[in-house]
């Protein structure tokens, strides 16, 4: 009977756990990006739509373009103030009120 060598087994399966732990480190990241910049887009809109219960729109759209974000929508009805920006191709909308407004 001839033997078999099992000698040098683990390197193929070492070498697929590096690559799916590179793969789940890239996609960790990706992630962690997207979350970074929707983040950043809600910031920008809670600023915008607080700057536009004083100023109006210019106010708004000024404080978004401060936040590195575009004025894309700007509602006032009353006392509330709706907007829209845009920040990296995520879009985020926020709500401010100085006092009771219209129930959303």
């Amino acid at each position: 009977m001839r033997r078999t060598s099992d000698r040098g087994q683990a390197m193929p399966l070492v070498l697929v756990i590096v690559a799916l732990s590179v793969v789940a480190a890239v996609a960790a990241g990706v992630a962690a990006g997207e979350v970074t910049k929707r983040g950043r887009a809600q910031a920008a809109a809670d600023a915008a739509a607080l700057a536009g219960l004083d100023g109006g729109q210019p106010a708004a759209a000024g404080l978004a373009a401060r936040n590195g974000a575009v004025l894309t929508s700007f509602v006032r009805i009353g006392a509330v103030v709706t907007v829209t920006v845009e920040v990296d191709g995520i879009g985020a909308s926020a709500r401010a009120s100085n006092g009771p407004g219209p129930a959303p």
